[in-house]
C-alpha cells in the first residue's frame, strides 16, 4: 500500500475522531452475486456489534482537513495550524477496498471539511459512494456525513449510494451557533436534514408501488450536538432532540461533551476535562424519550432545566413524584411499570406476559431482569424486604441510592443504568 497514502489517512483518521455520529445501524444488505460484501444490521459507534454478536467496524476517516470555515471548536478550523492532507477520490476508494478484503472492515463512515464551498465537497463525497457501488460493486455499510449548505440534488444523489446520511446541529441554538460559528446558520443544516426525510418518503412510496425500485439511505439520518461549549441547559438540548424525533426519517442524535481543542479562543469555556457525566445523562434522558413514553417537560423543566448528575433522569423523575408509588407489578398497565426505577423495556414486557400465569414475588422480578436494588422502593408485591419510597421519604431514598462519596469509577466507561435495553453503544438498567 502507497505510504503517501498511509501518512494521509494517520493525519485524517486522526482528525475524524470528534465526530462521534458515527455509527453502523439500521439497514441490511444480502450479499448478491457479482457484488463484494453484505451489511448486518447492528448498532454501536466506530467498533459495535451485530444481532448476531459479530463486531462490526467502520473504516471513520476524512476526505479532506482543509476547511473554509473557522468553527471556534472545531480542531480542523482554518486558523489551526495542524498537519493537514487530502484524499483523492481514487485513493479512498481504494483504501476502502484494500481494507475491506484484508477484513480489517466492514464498512465507511466518511465526513470531510469543507473546501471551496459546500457543494464541490460534496459533490467528492459523492463521487466515492458512487464509485465503490457501482464500479466496486461494494456491498457493504456506508455512512456519509452530508455538508451543511449542499444542494438538494447533490444530497438526493447521495441517498441512493449511503445507507445512512448525517447532517451534525452542533449548536443547540442559532445565537450561540452564530458566535462560534459565525459563517454557519442552523437553515444550513436544517435544509439537508429536509431533504433527506423528502428522499427517504419518497423512495418508500416508490417501493410500495414497485418492489425493486432504489432505496434511499435505508437507515435514516442521525445529528450530533456539543454539549458545554456554549450556556445551553439540558432541556434547551432535549427540546430540540425531541422536535428531531418527530420527523420520521430520524434515528439518533448523539450528544458529545465539548473537548476543549482550542483553548485559546476566548469564546470557548476553560474545560480541565469534558463533561462526560452530564453527556451520559444526556444519552438517558434521550432513552427515556425513544423508548420509555417520557415527554421532556416531564425529564426537564423551568424549576429543573439541568439533569441531576448524582442520579440518572428516571429516577430524578420518580423521587420527584412519589405521589405515582409504589406500583403494584402485579396489576399496573405497561405504561407505568415501565416508569419504575430498575424496569427496563424488556423486563416490562416479560412482567406483564407472567403474572397471566402466577403472581410475580421478589425473586421472580430479580429472574426476569428488574434491578431490584432500585424497583424495591417503587413496586409493590410479595416478600418485598424493604420499605416503599412513600414509607420512607424520597431524600432517604436517594441517599441510600446514590454513589457514595469518594467511591471511584471510570467515567469512560459510564453506562445507563436503569434498565435492559437494546443492544446498542448504550443502554438502560
Amino acid at each position: 500500500m502507497n505510504e503517501n497514502v498511509l501518512n494521509k489517512l494517520k493525519i485524517l483518521a486522526e482528525s475524524a475522531k470528534y465526530d462521534v455520529s458515527c455509527s453502523s445501524s439500521g439497514t441490511v444488505r444480502s450479499n448478491k452475486a457479482g457484488m463484494l460484501g453484505n451489511t448486518v444490521g447492528g448498532w454501536g459507534i466506530c467498533h459495535s456489534f451485530a444481532e448476531d454478536g459479530r463486531c462490526i467496524s467502520l473504516l471513520k476517516v476524512m476526505l479532506t482537513n482543509y476547511c473554509i470555515y473557522d468553527c471556534a471548536y472545531c480542531i480542523n478550523r482554518r486558523s489551526n495550524d495542524l498537519p493537514r492532507a487530502t484524499l483523492s477520490v481514487s485513493e479512498l476508494v481504494d483504501l476502502t477496498m484494500e481494507f475491506y478484503r484484508r477484513n480489517y472492515i466492514e464498512g465507511l463512515f466518511l465526513s470531510s471539511g469543507v473546501v471551496r464551498n459546500p457543494d464541490y465537497t460534496m459533490e467528492r463525497l459523492v463521487r466515492v459512494a458512487k464509485d465503490l457501488r457501482t464500479i466496486h460493486r461494494f456491498n457493504g455499510y456506508i455512512h456519509l456525513k452530508s455538508i451543511p449548505g449542499a444542494s438538494r440534488e447533490l444530497v438526493n444523489e447521495a441517498g441512493l449510494y449511503a445507507d445512512r446520511l448525517s447532517v451534525n446541529v452542533e449548536i443547540p441554538k442559532e445565537e450561540n451557533l452564530r458566535l462560534l460559528a459565525p459563517e454557519k446558520d442552523h437553515e444550513s443544516v436544517f435544509a439537508p436534514m429536509r431533504y433527506i426525510q423528502q428522499g427517504v418518503l419518497e423512495s418508500a412510496e416508490e417501493r410500495r408501488k414497485y418492489r425493486y425500485a432504489p432505496r434511499f439511505a435505508p437507515a435514516g439520518q442521525s445529528t450530533q450536538m456539543i454539549v458545554g461549549a456554549t450556556a445551553e441547559t439540558d432541556k434547551d438540548i432535549l427540546f430540540l432532540s425531541s422536535a428531531l424525533y418527530q420527523r420520521p426519517t430520524m434515528r439518533r442524535v448523539y450528544y458529545s461533551g465539548y473537548i476543549s481543542v482550542n483553548t485559546y479562543d476566548k469564546r470557548l469555556p476553560a474545560l480541565k476535562q469534558p463533561p462526560l457525566l452530564r453527556e451520559n445523562r444526556l444519552y438517558q434522558a434521550d432513552w427515556l424519550l425513544r423508548f420509555y413514553q417520557f415527554k421532556v417537560d416531564e425529564i426537564v423543566d423551568d424549576a429543573y432545566p439541568d439533569l441531576d448528575l448524582e442520579i440518572d433522569p428516571k429516577l430524578s423523575w420518580a423521587l420527584r413524584h412519589p405521589e405515582q408509588f409504589p406500583v403494584d407489578v402485579n396489576k399496573a398497565d405497561y405504561e407505568m411499570i415501565l416508569r419504575v426505577p430498575g424496569i427496563g423495556v424488556k423486563s416490562a414486557r416479560l412482567i406483564v406476559a407472567s403474572r397471566r400465569f402466577s403472581k410475580l414475588g421478589f425473586y421472580q422480578l430479580k429472574k426476569i431482569g428488574v434491578v431490584m436494588k432500585k424497583a424495591q422502593y417503587f413496586i409493590t408485591c410479595s416478600e418485598l424486604p424493604v420499605r416503599t419510597v412513600n414509607e420512607m421519604t424520597p431524600q432517604r431514598v436517594r441517599n441510600l441510592l446514590v454513589q457514595k462519596p469518594g467511591k471511584k469509577y471510570d467515567d469512560r466507561q459510564l453506562m445507563l443504568d436503569f434498565g435492559d435495553e437494546e443492544n446498542d453503544s448504550v443502554y438502560i438498567r
